[in-house]
């Protein structure tokens, strides 16, 4: 949609006709299986997951005049009183208050006013940002950020620790609440059209997730810390309505994977959330997800067994529900390193053939390729430097968790952190280097065991966590075919921050954990460009918008984009 468009748009809205079934939507559902590109639609900007752009006006001869375009700072909330909000032309600047609605289960006391934190992926269709953060939601214009709306729902609670985005369908947008809605608007004026609860609120889940469309299917995840099953769900775009459900771990007798699990009380409390959004495969119909761990998170004596389908690849065809096979990347994990990274699809060449192929970089520091149609392995390695809980990696290429690495009474030194060498911040892959690319965050800590009854504890209870030792963390690129380190750019000042982009002009972008929003070769890791904006709390991104490419990132409540200089 062209900037003429959407002027002409918002006159024929205010006359009060709205658009016409002739009109064509913001976003159909050809757009929406488009390589990345002018762009940025869902989640990862297209269903690979490789966060790989084909604009190439900025690239490594014209990075140097990458300048700043425009910066906004957020504001949620309710709305002050005259239903102001924050914004630019139409919310600011000395122009009226924007548009701000307001919806919710909640009561207004309850109210989450905090600062608002963007940690996740901004979409961009038409002339239009889908900016979300913990119960707001916002539309900007993408040539200079001024705000058009605002969504703001009223919570009932939960935790709000982040939102990972929106999905846009034909005129609809969805995004989820850490009250566990699923909330769909009209992306063009932010009116709700309705919303569905989820999950259990009493039970204690938790929704940070960003929807992706696919087809007429929401699918939609959900977190939970508290011995609850993952799951992953898909509703209907236009009512709301559930079309299917399935389970992460087994929930009744006869359930593939049972056996791997003491008891099926164990297996209905043992956690594989689906708390990132996964890719997807339009030939396979197959849509690939990271499970989380599995819980208690800490304290595995009560759960003995490799505990599927948790921290594990899943392919689920995305028309029934059904899961088509699993590769478990972390069996019987004990240190909340969950495998719920985004994974990325690669059609590659592995000892002559053409394969196709699904690639992770995992939190236990293990990076795994599998073939995306049989979930055959094809290639498993270390990523991490410092790494120590694998014992031996089986034969299927799976790593070994080592006993002697999980929390004891007199403390277990282990690497990585808590945190793990990678988290949900998303790597890339460049179809031109042929590399994929990750954080690397090195570090030791010593797991002590509080909790000695042999049944375990609850949840993320049970053990306290000293930190004894760092080293340095890095930029990392990996060789598919090898799983073998190609370069590895240190970052003197801590580990990097807020995913990676990689783009057709041979660059990645990411943060160094220094403050810097630093643009780098992807061929050999070398830095181009930098500014120093802070961390990123976002995956970078871009787009174009009247002929310019812009790079977009985050930081906390403040959005920068970069253009060059013309």
């Amino acid at each position: 949609m062209t900037r003429t468009t959407l002027a002409v748009l918002a006159a024929t809205l205010v006359l009060g006709r709205g658009l016409g079934a002739q009109q064509k939507p913001i976003l159909d559902a050809a757009e929406a299986l488009k390589p990345l590109s002018d762009e940025w639609t869902t989640y990862s900007g297209d269903y690979s997951g490789k966060r790989y752009s084909a604009l190439k006006d900025i690239n490594q001869a014209s990075v140097k005049g990458l300048s700043l375009a425009w910066t906004v700072r957020l504001t949620g909330g309710l709305p002050a009183a005259g239903g102001g909000g924050f914004g630019g032309r139409g919310g600011g600047f000395g122009g009226p208050p924007a548009n701000v609605v307001v919806g919710g289960e909640g009561a207004e006391e309850f109210a989450f006013g905090g600062t608002p934190g963007v940690k996740g992926a901004i979409l961009k269709v038409g002339d239009v940002l889908y900016v979300t953060a913990p119960d707001n939601v916002w539309a900007l214009d993408a040539l200079d950020g001024h705000q058009l709306w605002r969504y703001f729902w009223k919570t009932r609670g939960g935790t709000h620790i982040g939102n990972r985005g929106a999905a846009l369908w034909n005129n609809y947008l969805f995004f989820e609440t850490p009250d566990n809605y699923l909330v769909s608007l009209d992306a063009r004026t932010g009116k709700e059209r309705w919303h569905v609860e989820i999950a259990s609120f009493n039970e204690q889940y938790f929704s940070t997730a960003a929807p992706v469309v696919i087809g007429n299917h929401v699918l939609a995840g959900t977190g939970n810390d508290l011995d609850m099953p993952g799951f992953l769900q898909a509703f209907d775009p236009e009512t709301g309505k559930l079309q299917w459900k399935t389970y992460m771990v087994p929930m009744k007798e006869g359930d593939p994977g049972l056996d791997t699990w003491p008891s099926l009380e164990a297996a209905r409390h043992g956690g594989g959330q689906t708390w990132i959004p996964g890719a997807y495969d339009p030939e396979t119909k197959l849509y690939i997800i990271g499970t989380g761990n599995p819980t208690p998170g800490y304290t595995g004596q009560g759960r003995k067994g490799d505990n599927l389908f948790t921290c594990a690849l899943v392919a689920i065809n995305v028309e029934t529900g059904k899961m088509a096979w699993y590769y478990q990347t972390s069996p019987h994990d004990t240190h909340d390193w969950d495998s719920a990274q985004t994974p990325i699809l690669i059609d590659g060449q592995i000892e002559g053939q053409t394969r196709k192929l699904v690639a992770s970089a995992s939190r236990n520091g293990w990076f795994t390729v599998v073939d995306r149609v049989t979930g055959e392995p094809v290639t498993s390695q270390p990523f991490g430097t410092t790494m120590n809980w694998v014992k031996n990696v089986r034969k299927n290429g799976q790593p070994e968790p080592d006993p002697g690495k999980e929390a004891t009474v007199p403390g277990s030194l282990v690497s990585p952190v808590e945190g793990g060498v990678t988290n949900w911040p998303p790597g890339a892959f460049s179809p031109d280097t042929g590399f994929f690319y990750v954080h690397e965050n090195n570090g030791f800590n010593l797991l002590y065991l509080t909790e000695t009854d042999p049944r375990g504890s609850m949840g993320l209870a049970g053990k306290t966590v000293a930190g004894v030792g760092s080293f340095p963390s890095a930029l990392r690129a990996i060789d598919y075919k090898t799983g073998k380190v190609a370069w590895r750019h240190e970052f003197p000042q801590g580990g990097g921050s807020g995913g990676i982009l990689a783009t057709a002009g041979r660059l990645l972008f990411t943060g160094d954990g220094g403050g810097n929003f630093v643009a780098f070769d992807a061929t050999n890791g070398t830095p181009l460009w930098h500014t120093r904006i802070g961390s990123p709390s976002n995956a970078p991104e871009t787009y174009m918008q009247d002929g310019q490419q812009y790079v977009l990132v985050a930081v906390n409540d403040a959005l920068y984009a970069f253009t060059l200089n013309k």
